[in-house]
């Protein structure tokens, strides 16, 4: 590895967009790592642009911490990820993203006919929403389920 390959943490931060405290707290939680130079001070490879690039895109499109690692594990670790390194994540991605959408539709369409018609009858929208486990509670649960 090249010492031209290596980037400061606030090299990164600015050109990311990102507070340095973010990128300390991506390295705390294990989806990025620093080298460390013989003065103890962060040293992320160039290709960690991107990874941090990807956070912030997978956090946009709503994926958890979690997910997000789940896929970052998946890139090669030392290198600079290939076109079809990131094509295998985006493949990866789709069908989470499409759940996601899928559960967003759901809960619009609910809220549409439940809160959209106006009425806030329990009786009328239990009709609507028949799973709601919560309906007999005498009013205390919620009015609309939405998973």
């Amino acid at each position: 590895m090249n010492k031209d390959d290596l980037i400061s943490i606030g090299t990164l931060a600015r050109r990311t967009g990102t507070a340095v405290s973010a990128i300390r707290f991506y390295e705390e939680k294990g989806l990025l790592s620093a080298l460390r130079t013989s003065g103890n001070q962060r040293r992320f490879l160039r290709s960690d642009i991107r990874r941090v690039s990807f956070i912030l895109i997978a956090q946009k499109l709503g994926l958890g911490l979690a997910e997000i690692e789940a896929e970052l594990s998946q890139l090669p670790q030392g290198r600079t990820p290939t076109v079809t390194d990131w094509q295998r994540i985006s493949r990866s991605m789709r069908s989470a993203i499409d759940e996601k959408i899928k559960l967003l539709t759901r809960s619009r369409n609910q809220l549409d006919q439940c809160i959209g018609c106006g009425c806030l009858s329990l009786q009328k929208c239990q009709i609507y929403n028949k799973d709601d486990r919560m309906g007999g509670a005498g009013g205390k649960g919620p009015l609309l389920v939405l998973a």
